[in-house]
């Protein structure tokens, strides 16, 4: 046996993951700039990524990690129950959740958007495993994909594909700044290192600053929790972490979006110019269709493990 093939049959025997204690971080939204204070908490098996709003009424601030409930894709993620309680930046955390293997967590925040931090994933990472991983007693549940899926828009696109056993993101950016440009970077989850993409902040362009913050955004934007490119310069005192960080921030927003199917997908997806909508867009035309996907555990067919599973993890939350 290869020692990939090594890697990746230890990861399909995995059991599901929580963490073993409650961490916590405060910080600023990049987008309202809010200061919030955000908690990490175990929970059971099949629970999923939960949020809850701890400064909204008691009846009305549970929201499900789940591409079903993404109200607005624009510069971030958001979700938002049927209540109107809402939470968004979720995709660092997000990916930072699918990067460490945890299935299983409740997210308390007592704000409407989650901290931005330096603009990466790196602490969260750090958080998860300050926090200890925890394994559970079910076997992880994994989503292949039987056929493959487009969505387009102009010269925009993505698609999914099937992949035996791991998921692959080929990811391409296309700028007129001249320091960013066209760049393209694969990432494939066996690989193991994900420090990179964890570590690549977010961006933007200094001549688009005053039109995001028309749009009541960026209110908590700054040099110290973004990348700046002014035509060929990188305002940022050390500049880039790494010559792919344009490139594998989208790697990593893509990540986080994709841990919004509510199970890891195993998959090859490619995307030219891709974003929050278009993986959303995605997600909801892949699972349209049963003839599209299938829970494998890789032994047997799995049903989706979530009934009543909001119930169980209130409880042992509350």
């Amino acid at each position: 046996m290869s020692f990939v093939s090594f890697v990746l049959s230890r990861m399909l025997q995995e059991l599901q993951k929580t963490i073993k204690d409650s961490t916590h971080l405060e910080g600023v939204g990049l987008h309202t700039g809010v200061k919030v204070n955000l908690y990490l908490k175990p929970a059971e098996v099949n629970s999923g990524i939960i949020f809850k709003r701890t400064d909204v009424e008691s009846d009305k601030n549970i929201i499900e990690a789940n591409y079903k409930n993404v109200s607005s894709s624009a510069l971030c993620t958001k979700i938002q129950n049927s209540h109107g309680t809402s939470v968004s930046t979720i995709e660092h955390l997000m990916a930072a959740f699918y990067g460490e293997g945890i299935d299983n967590v409740l997210v308390e925040i007592d704000g409407p958007e989650v901290p931005i931090m330096d603009g990466s994933a790196f602490d969260f990472v750090e958080l998860i495993k300050a926090a200890e991983i925890q394994k559970q007693k079910e076997a992880k549940k994994f989503i292949k994909v039987k056929k493959k899926i487009e969505v387009n828009d102009g010269k925009k696109y993505i698609s999914i594909e099937p992949y035996k056993n791991d998921l692959i993101i080929d990811f391409e950016i296309v700028y007129k700044n001249q320091l960013i440009k066209t760049r393209r970077k694969e990432f494939k989850l066996s690989d193991g290192d994900l420090t990179s993409v964890y570590n690549s902040r977010t961006f933007c362009l200094y001549e688009d600053i005053d039109k995001i913050r028309s749009m009541g955004l960026a209110k908590g934007g700054s040099l110290e929790n973004a990348i700046v490119v002014s035509e060929s310069k990188i305002l940022n005192e050390g500049g880039l972490r790494n010559r792919h960080e344009f490139v594998e921030h989208k790697i990593l927003d893509c990540l986080g979006d994709l841990m919004l199917a509510g199970h890891r997908i195993f998959g090859h997806v490619k995307t030219s110019q891709g974003g929050h909508q278009l993986t959303g867009n995605l997600l909801k035309k892949f699972f349209s269709s049963k003839s599209h996907w299938e829970f494998d555990d890789f032994e047997g067919k799995q049903k989706d493990p979530k009934d009543n599973k909001l119930q169980n993890l209130i409880a042992v939350n509350a």
